[in-house]
């Protein structure tokens, strides 16, 4: 399953406090059993000290395989353990508007 890769991969670079991987392929235009749209919820200390920017092509980085191949969408989320500790709550994602889901 892409998304037991997607999460081995972000632990083994990041080593999260906190990770939790969605496929929210369900959401969207897709057949379903579909693993094409993901939510990366990650909290890091390696990303203490880094602009956003820089957190997302790190997650971008070592996901680059997936998304080259079989992963059309990305939500990624990150946050350092302090923010993680305050916050404890990524956004939801919108539905999408690309139509009635597919069976």
């Amino acid at each position: 399953m892409i998304q037991d890769v997607i999460e081995a991969k972000l632990t083994e670079a990041f080593r999260p406090d906190y990770l939790q991987v969605l496929n929210e392929s369900y959401m969207h235009n897709v057949p379903k059993g579909s693993e094409s749209h993901f939510k990366v919820v990650i909290a890091s200390k390696f990303f203490e000290g880094k602009r956003l920017i820089e957190q997302h092509r790190a997650v971008n980085q070592v996901l680059a395989e997936e998304l080259e191949e079989c992963v059309h969408a990305l939500s990624i989320h990150t946050y350092t353990p302090e923010q993680w500790s305050q916050q404890q709550e990524a956004p939801d994602s919108p539905m999408c508007f690309g139509g009635r889901l597919k069976d």
